[in-house]
């Protein structure tokens, strides 16, 4: 028995479960909310140190092997993930204990939110890709009431979108897998990987692989279906827009970096160039989309798209070095993104804006609020010694190394329009005299905000994390390391699930 492999998705079903049974008492859900996250991070950290000293973590549930049985599974990656779910979940748990309203605390927030951290630790174990899929639909499910928690007319508009494309993707992802079972007789992902090299008909493989890479990519807001992120991740609440723009992508990321890796590895000069284009696009795009914003939280939003773009080159060069690469900058990435959302949401505390035109002073007034916007802001940018320049610099480098110069090349032009993207909103936010009209007391007069000062706490929290990440990363980098040795050698995964076979 293996308990720390399911406790990552119990944990959050149970505090959900609780959660609505003090439906009534927003008191206790915020502590119980708070409490639950906690141990969903320690599990992680179990987890974690279980797969170093294991390699890989299985439990057959029910008591059936696989292929037969469903299968729940954790190698190096999955553990990182769920650790940075945790990490996550705390933040946004502790956020909005101070910034969530009652009124949306009393019609479910936090249990939602429990049911979404679920659907995401779940989508990270599963080792049957129709689970995946179940677990998908627990977090579109979970999102989409998140998002229009509310009811305001941008946030129906942006859920309309949001769904919209994600149902899309759904059908295609439930597609793909029937067309797989009718050719491999199989859902478990071990197993198909192992019959699948098997299988003859190599055109009909890359029409499967390119059908998940069209479903994941969606989920991913890779290019060219990515528009449904910007027109909605800023319309909720700023915590669900935090926890959104940390997660949500990102296990899209992870489902490509698990089926490229594992299953569709036969033709990688076909899927990995196509892989490669898409990667190159989904950069450009997106920080070209958020040069031209002048809002806050879409200016971000924008920037998830661009960032996607440097984990799916890391994937795409599909050497050692890139997938360290790519493994590295999910982790700086989900700590970053998720720091820059909760500051925003700070900003417009103080302010009661997200427009940058409406905004400015505040480094004259609130310096620490500006220093810690600096640091994920410079991170996100690339400039060293933070966690970015550091997973830039490794899926650079991977570039190089095979002559990979267009791709490489791009990817250090957008790193430039990124930097000018995080001065332009320091220069109105943060430089700038508050514009005319705005009284300075709004800065000013809330030094005694207890609330305030609560969400200050994981901003705090996340910004220790960035600089440790990039001054202290020879271990994130051997962790990254043995991640991508067990992703580059899916054969260790294969026997784990499966067993050895004659």
């Amino acid at each position: 028995m293996s308990p720390e492999v399911v406790l990552p998705i119990i944990i959050p079903l149970f505090a959900g479960a609780l959660t609505l049974a003090f439906w009534r008492s927003t008191f206790y859900q915020r502590w119980i909310s708070l409490f639950a996250t906690f141990a969903l991070l320690g599990a992680g950290v179990w987890l974690l140190e279980s797969t170093r000293e294991a390699g890989f973590v299985v439990m057959q549930m029910g008591g059936w092997a696989a292929p037969f049985g469903i299968t729940i599974v954790a190698d190096l990656l999955s553990a990182i993930m769920i650790v940075l779910t945790g990490i996550i979940g705390v933040a946004i748990a502790i956020y909005s204990m101070a910034d969530t309203p009652d009124k949306h605390q009393k019609f479910g927030y936090f249990p939602l939110m429990h049911l979404l951290l679920a659907g995401v630790s779940g989508s990270f174990l599963a080792g049957d890709i129709f689970n995946l899929f179940v677990w998908f639909e627990v977090m579109l499910l979970a999102s989409f009431a998140l998002l229009t928690l509310g009811g305001e007319r941008s946030q129906m508009e942006g859920a309309i979108k949001y769904v919209t494309l994600n149902l899309f993707s759904s059908a295609i992802f439930l597609s793909a897998i029937g067309l797989l079972y009718g050719m491999v007789g199989t859902l478990n992902m071990a197993d198909i990987g192992d019959k699948l090299s098997q299988v003859e008909h190599t055109g009909m493989v890359n029409v499967l692989a390119m059908m998940f890479l069209i479903s994941f990519g969606i989920k991913a807001a890779a290019f060219p279906l990515f528009f449904w992120l910007p027109a909605s991740y800023h319309t909720p609440l700023v915590g669900v827009s935090a926890l959104f723009a940390g997660l949500l992508t990102k296990v899209g990321v992870y489902a490509l970096y698990r089926i490229f890796t594992l299953i569709f590895i036969g033709d990688t000069e076909f899927t990995h160039t196509i892989l490669l284009w898409i990667a190159v696009l989904t950069m450009l795009t997106g920080v070209l989309g958020a040069a031209a914003q002048f809002e806050f939280r879409r200016i971000l939003s924008f920037h998830i798209v661009s960032q996607i773009g440097y984990m799916l080159l890391g994937l795409a060069l599909f050497t050692p070095l890139a997938i360290i690469g790519g493994v590295f900058y999910i982790m700086h990435h989900i700590i970053v993104k998720t720091n820059l959302f909760l500051i925003s949401g700070v900003v417009y505390r103080l302010l009661g804006s997200y427009d940058l035109k409406k905004l400015g002073g505040v480094y004259k007034h609130r310096p620490g609020l500006a220093i810690l916007f600096l640091v994920p802001a410079l991170s996100l940018a690339g400039l060293p010694p933070l966690s970015g320049f550091f997973a830039k610099f490794l899926v650079i480098r991977a570039g190089l190394e095979v002559e990979a110069w267009v791709a490489t090349a791009i990817a250090l032009l957008v790193g430039l329009l990124t930097l000018y993207s995080m001065i332009k909103i320091w220069a109105e936010v943060f430089w700038k005299k508050l514009p005319e009209g705005i009284d300075d007391s709004r800065l000013t007069g809330k030094k005694t905000d207890k609330q305030l000062w609560v969400m200050l706490i994981p901003v705090v929290g996340l910004t220790v994390c960035t600089l440790y990440i990039g001054l202290n990363g020879e271990p994130i980098y051997q962790l990254a390391s043995e991640a991508a040795d067990q992703l580059l050698n899916p054969a260790g995964y294969i026997e784990a699930v499966l067993g050895e076979r004659p």
